[in-house]
């Protein structure tokens, strides 16, 4: 694979005597998404007011499609857009009412945004939440497996890859078969997305799936976004003037009115400059030819080269250290 640092020389002049390593990180920006940062500064000012056409009609719906071809997933109109994960998470979980049962299972390596809200919402009388441990590893597809088929859920929530370990979780294909219909499944996807191919066409009906831009999509903050199943008749109590867009000239109904796609879980004003360094990214790696797929290879590549090195030096703290490395290595798709 070629040498890609001349894209990310802004970043990289800021640092010259430094070798960024981001295995679980933040990546550098790319010098695209600079010029991107000024695109939506000078639409802002061709659009003043008018420019939530430019960014509705046109930068929004784009990278709706290229999101849906990176992840596989036949509707791109079911990609709605936040600030960050956590509001859309809380979107959901607002459509369930306050006074009624609501049991969750999750697990015990789920990242802050989820954990801690997850905490607070446990103060409510009929709250349950059901955590599963992640370790030891290798037994936790079983007992993952066990927990679903064995109890009833409103929702079931998590990661795709393990944020506290880069362990994979288990396949969705694995469990989701034993889910019922009713139960809603939701897939923080944000330490998977760009980082391991993706395909959502099987599920795409079925699963909310959360990612954004700050790790492996390199645009930085801002910009996430959640994958809504098509026909979602939710009615998030958390909401704001962008769910029901396309509507807000016509006359208000008795009852609050929702998009009858992705959008119902919008919410209000945000700063889009981070949308058009997503997008920017994007159509960088569709210009180059830079999928997933390749990059994730690359990648396994220098896995391995690091553990040939670490055997050479035969170190027994450091080959100790590298044991999760050998045994879950980054791998597979979801």
């Amino acid at each position: 694979m070629k040498c890609y640092q001349h894209a990310y020389q802004k970043f990289i002049s800021q640092h010259p005597d430094t070798l960024h390593c981001a295995p679980h990180s933040h990546h550098y920006w790319p010098d695209c998404t600079r010029e991107a940062q000024l695109a939506y500064w000078d639409d802002s000012a061709k659009g003043v007011d008018h420019k939530w056409d430019i960014i509705f009609g046109e930068r929004l719906p784009d990278v709706q499609r290229r999101l849906a071809a990176l992840l596989n997933h036949p509707h791109p109109e079911q990609f709605v857009f936040a600030s960050n994960t956590h509001e859309l998470l809380y979107r959901v979980f607002s459509s369930f009412a306050p006074d009624q049962p609501l049991r969750v299972l999750s697990t015990d390596s789920e990242f802050h945004s989820f954990s801690r809200q997850i905490k607070r919402l446990q103060e409510r009388p009929q709250f349950e939440l059901v955590t599963i441990p992640t370790e030891p590893f290798a037994s936790f597809p079983e007992r993952w497996l066990q927990a679903v088929t064995q109890g009833s859920f409103e929702v079931i929530f998590t990661s795709q890859v393990f944020y506290n370990s880069g362990v994979v979780a288990p396949p969705i294909d694995s469990w989701l078969p034993h889910v019922g219909a009713t139960t809603l499944v939701m897939i923080d996807g944000y330490h998977g997305c760009g980082a391991i191919p993706t395909d959502l066409s099987a599920i795409a009906d079925r699963i909310f799936y959360l990612a954004g831009g700050y790790k492996y999509l390199q645009a930085g903050e801002g910009c996430c976004f959640m994958a809504v199943p098509k026909d979602c008749t939710l009615r998030p109590e958390y909401t704001g003037w962008f769910a029901d867009f396309a509507n807000l000239a016509n006359p208000q109904q008795a009852q609050v009115a929702y998009a009858n796609d992705g959008m119902r879980f919008a919410g209000a004003t945000m700063d889009f400059s981070a949308l058009y360094r997503l997008q920017s990214v994007l159509h960088w790696w569709e210009r180059d030819g830079l999928t997933v797929a390749k990059m994730h290879a690359y990648v396994q590549q220098l896995q391995q080269a690091f553990l040939q090195v670490v055997d050479e030096l035969k170190h027994p703290q450091l080959r100790g250290n590298t044991y999760w490395l050998r045994i879950y290595p980054i791998m597979g798709t979801f």
